[in-house]
């Protein structure tokens, strides 16, 4: 009977060792070779202090900033340790009640209509970085009266930030918060 578990159980061993510590072990070693910032969590810095990631959403509800998409990461916003979707449907009144005062809160603070529907609706994971640039134009005002700045100035800043369908036709055009923040920081 050990002539059949020895076999057996150094296929296994070395298998573990293959799949479970060598491949991964290289992989990330690869990775942190050829894309250093992204193996790395694409951290971002400022004055030699980390600020957060261009990979996810931050929580920016003052005036003087672009506003990024609602989170359903619970109680706490951008909670990135509790990742997920609200998985209200499109019947749930909570649902719909929260999605109208958003809408509301939007309009009360200089927004046209219509409402970007990324200004009120959650991404799957509720850690979206970036939000359209339906959603960035029409924030400019607000954010351009609040700062005292040209509007042009920040209308110009959003389409310094736009950035493109990944390989030209992957997904939508697209402004990712934490960037053009600290771009409008640096504007004043």
């Amino acid at each position: 009977m050990l002539n059949h578990i020895r076999p057996a159980l150094t296929l296994l061993l070395a298998m573990t060792a293959l799949t479970g510590l060598a491949y991964p072990l290289a992989i990330t070693g690869i990775a942190r070779a050829m894309f250093p910032a992204e193996a790395n969590g694409s951290l971002v810095e400022r004055n030699g202090a980390t600020i957060g990631s261009s990979l996810i959403g931050q929580n920016f509800s003052t005036d003087r900033y672009f506003w990024p998409r609602p989170s359903a990461t619970g109680p706490d916003a951008y909670n990135a340790s509790a990742s997920s979707g609200s998985n209200l449907g499109t019947t749930s009144i909570k649902l719909r009640d929260r999605v109208a005062a958003d809408v509301e809160k939007l309009k009360t603070s200089g927004m046209g209509a219509p409402v970007p529907a990324d200004a009120v609706m959650t991404s799957g994971s509720g850690l979206d970085p970036e939000i359209s640039v339906d959603y960035a134009g029409a924030q400019i005002t607000r954010i351009a009266t609040v700062r005292d700045l040209p509007r042009q100035a920040v209308a110009d800043l959003v389409s310094q930030h736009v950035k493109k369908r990944d390989l030209g036709f992957i997904g939508e055009p697209r402004v990712n918060v934490l960037e053009i923040n600290l771009a409008l920081d640096q504007l004043q």
